[in-house]
């Protein structure tokens, strides 16, 4: 793998789903929708890539972030560092502890439609993840560079970047990708 660089795996952010950080999650939800169910589509997508005004990406919204855009009380639970992202199990919680959770908080007590009519109309730029420096992998590094990020930051993507602006994105499953090549082989 070290002869590999992560640009020769990511995808081009031309060939990558994005949507504008004003856009609705209605938006992102339709444009998610439509890819899983296009088979034209070259790459699968379980995420969209955000771009500001200038056209700069800043942001991710994934499945994980929609559903729980749907629940605004998950906002309780955020921290400013953001560890949130880490699921409380990783910590030593059980299940009967989180299940306490949704009674306690009063989390999902109305209904999944009522959930999600309120929650169609939010921005993007309210409920997307805002990339750290850890989510950022430079193009000619080697796949290895990105394996190791991936692992010890829990990612499942990492933006792909060239003097400092975003050329791509590199999922877990590209590497996984590569791997499935190799032992084949």
């Amino acid at each position: 793998m070290n002869d590999k660089k992560v640009k020769d795996l990511m995808i081009p952010l031309s060939d990558y789903l994005t949507v504008s950080e004003e856009d609705t999650l209605e938006n992102a939800i339709k444009i998610l929708d439509q890819a899983q169910h296009n088979t034209e589509l070259k790459y699968t997508h379980k995420a969209l890539l955000v771009y500001d005004q200038d056209k700069n990406i800043i942001g991710k919204v994934s499945i994980f972030d929609i559903l729980k855009a749907l629940e605004p009380k998950y906002r309780k639970f955020e921290h400013p560092d953001k560890l949130s992202g880490i699921g409380l199990s990783r910590y030593g919680f059980n299940n009967a502890f989180m299940s306490s959770l949704l009674e306690s908080h009063n989390l999902w007590d109305e209904t999944l439609e009522e959930l999600v009519g309120k929650a169609k109309k939010l921005k993007i730029k309210k409920i997307m993840y805002t990339p750290s420096e850890g989510d950022y992998v430079d193009g000619d590094a080697p796949v290895a560079e990105a394996v190791h990020q991936f692992i010890l930051g829990c990612h499942q993507s990492l933006l792909v970047v060239k003097d400092e602006k975003v050329m791509g994105i590199i999922r877990l499953s590209d590497i996984f990708n590569l791997v499935c090549e190799i032992a084949i082989s």
